[in-house]
């Protein structure tokens, strides 16, 4: 059955930010780190180059038991075999969820981008899978974000899990975790960090001492 539990590390990676590594370099690098999820998210690569990359992320997210999920686009998705795609708000005007569905097929992972509890509460009627919402700190990659006064009031309401993201790290994680967080996205705080896969370990270490109910 397609989804993505509870108390993952999820990484969302952007050529952009890796500091001059590729893409498929970052990602190799952040995996023994113990990314759960890794997501392609390059917004200025042209398609052909972007089904090569997906090609080459899925089959090295395979290989680590990794799920790996495409931005955007569920016929890209489809093409590079990906586990699944994740759709913004604006996404939603070229793709419906049910088009999305049809495209990657019912065992796929569907997630979508929301702002506020009211579209978190639309987002529970859709054939969805996970719900993001975000960005709660401040990021460079958004010129918003929405804070975490909503958070309680959101995990009250969701029926699918919910990845917080946005500005994420080691120094606010465990606000997010003593609100009620279970899985995080995160950009930046891995993939221009000196050691990525230290930095995503001590990541995951947070997120589990959460599920042990220890540290906070």
């Amino acid at each position: 059955m397609p989804g993505i539990g509870e108390h993952n590390l999820y990484l969302v990676i952007s050529e952009d930010v890796c500091l001059g590594k590729s893409a498929f370099e970052a990602a190799a690098a952040a995996i023994p780190g113990g990314v759960d999820i890794i997501q392609m998210r390059e917004k200025n690569k042209p398609r052909e180059e972007l089904l090569d990359l997906g090609k080459r992320l899925a089959g090295l997210c395979r290989e680590n038991n990794v799920k790996f999920i495409v931005n955007d686009d569920p016929l890209l998705a489809a093409e590079c075999g990906a586990d699944g795609v994740h759709l913004g708000q604006d996404d939603l005007r070229n793709f419906s969820i049910s088009a999305a569905r049809e495209i990657i097929g019912k065992h796929k992972i569907i997630g979508i981008s929301t702002h506020s509890c009211a579209q978190v509460k639309e987002a529970n009627e859709m054939d969805l899978d996970y719900i993001a919402y975000g960005p709660v700190f401040f990021t460079k990659t958004k010129d918003y974000f929405v804070g975490i006064e909503e958070i309680p009031e959101l995990l009250r309401i969701a029926k699918k899990p919910v990845v917080f993201i946005g500005g994420i790290d080691a120094a606010n994680l465990p606000e997010l975790l003593r609100l009620g967080a279970k899985n995080v996205a995160v950009m930046r705080a891995i993939l221009q960090a000196k050691d990525s896969a230290k930095a995503g370990r001590r990541l995951k270490e947070m997120l589990k001492e959460r599920v042990l109910g220890a540290g906070f």
